[in-house]
């Protein structure tokens, strides 16, 4: 069986897109046998409360299901993506990460928070996104799009008469095609893809591609 990623996310849109972004990275870094299964999918106010603390026994429920689907790979990982939102992910990540560890222990697992939101890295590669058909030509890109309030709401705003942005259909569509470089401009971006990165060296070192 192939080496796995399993994923772990919030949105409707996360679902379809983050296969895509994880797939176009081991390209990159050619690994060409990675399997990576429809993500399992759960609202991030189940796991992390208001007060910003992780729902431990929330999380223990995704976490068995992403376990199971790593079932019969040859070496596997889970990768959590969630939006940040209002909260730091600098305090929210360790937080996540120390509780999925407390959960499975023998399972490598990284959390990634996007911050505000993954669209904020879709604003970010917007010079990309609008030569491939995407967006509209901007004169105004803002300088920093994780500051943005409601990335979604920019994009949707900006992507042509009758046009609103949909996240099941855009969001994976847009991660087609969109520049990495540019998106990491976003240092959530960053932390992503070294994630990503480091996932992928672990489920398949290079020596595991010519056996």
């Amino acid at each position: 069986m192939n080496p796995r990623i399993v994923c772990i996310v919030e949105g409707h849109g996360d679902v379809p897109a983050l296969p895509v972004l994880i797939r176009r990275i081991a390209f990159e870094m050619q690994r060409f046998n990675i399997d990576v299964p429809p993500p399992i999918r759960c609202p991030k106010s189940k796991i992390v409360r208001k007060d910003q603390e992780v729902a431990r026994d929330e999380l223990a429920r995704p976490m068995r299901l992403a376990t199971a689907k790593l079932h019969g790979a040859a070496r596997g990982g889970i990768l959590i993506l969630l939006d940040a939102d209002d909260a730091c992910p600098a305090k929210l990540g360790p937080r996540l990460l120390n509780a999925v560890r407390s959960i499975r222990p023998d399972v490598r697992v990284s959390v990634v928070l996007a911050r505000a939101e993954y669209e904020a890295w879709l604003v970010a590669a917007w010079d990309s996104l609008q030569r491939a058909g995407k967006l509209m030509p901007n004169d105004e890109v803002p300088p920093e799009p994780e500051e943005l309030a409601h990335p979604k709401g920019y994009l949707s705003a900006r992507m042509g008469p009758g046009r609103c942005y949909s996240e099941p259909i855009d969001q994976p569509a847009m991660t087609q095609v969109f520049d990495l470089d540019q998106a990491s401009a976003c240092s959530s971006f960053r932390k992503c893809r070294r994630e990503i990165e480091d996932l992928l060296r672990y489920v398949c070192p290079l020596e595991s591609q010519d056996e």
